[in-house]
C-alpha cells in the first residue's frame, strides 16, 4: 500500500511541477552569427531583459543589438540602414531601427526596442538590411536564436 502512495505522489509532483521551464532566464545574450560564411569578420550579439517603463505599466521585454564589421548596406543593392528584427515564426515581429556610430573601419550598428509584452519562447534574432525610403526590409545579415541564450 505505501508503495501505491508513494507512486501516486511522486506522480502529482512530476505532473503539477514539470523538471524543466521552457522560458528562458532573463537577463541573457544571444551571439548573432553571419548567415553567409564570407562575412568573416561580421558578428552581433543581442541583449533580452525586463525593463520597467513608465510607472505604473507592467514589466516589459527589452531586445538591444549590436553589429560590429558588417559592410556599408549599399554593398547590397537598394539599402541605406540595418535594422533589428525578432519574431517568434508564426504568432509576431518586431523591428527597430539599428544606429551606426563614427568609429574606424566602419560602423558598429546599434538599437533597442523596449515594448515586447509576448513570452519569449523560439524568438529568432536578426539584423537585416532596410531602405528608410521604401521601409522595405531586405535579407538578414546576422542571426541567432533564444534557445542558444546564456
Amino acid at each position: 500500500m505505501k508503495q501505491i502512495i508513494w507512486g501516486l505522489i511522486i506522480l502529482i509532483i512530476l505532473v503539477i511541477c514539470p523538471s524543466q521551464s521552457k522560458a528562458i532566464t532573463m537577463p541573457c545574450s544571444i551571439v548573432l552569427e553571419p548567415i553567409d560564411q564570407k562575412l568573416t569578420n561580421a558578428k552581433g550579439s543581442a541583449l533580452i531583459y525586463k525593463v520597467q517603463l513608465r510607472p505604473p505599466s507592467s514589466a516589459r521585454t527589452n531586445i538591444s543589438i549590436l553589429g560590429v564589421h558588417l559592410p556599408e548596406p549599399t554593398a547590397f543593392g537598394d539599402y541605406d540602414r540595418y535594422e533589428g528584427f525578432a519574431f517568434i515564426p508564426k504568432e509576431i515581429s518586431w523591428r527597430f531601427i539599428l544606429y551606426p556610430t563614427p568609429e574606424q573601419d566602419g560602423p558598429t550598428w546599434a538599437g533597442r526596442f523596449d515594448e515586447i509584452t509576448a513570452e519569449m519562447e523560439n524568438v529568432e534574432v536578426q539584423v537585416r538590411l532596410s531602405n528608410s525610403k521604401s521601409e522595405k526590409l531586405g535579407p538578414a545579415l546576422l542571426k541567432g536564436n533564444i534557445k542558444s541564450c546564456k
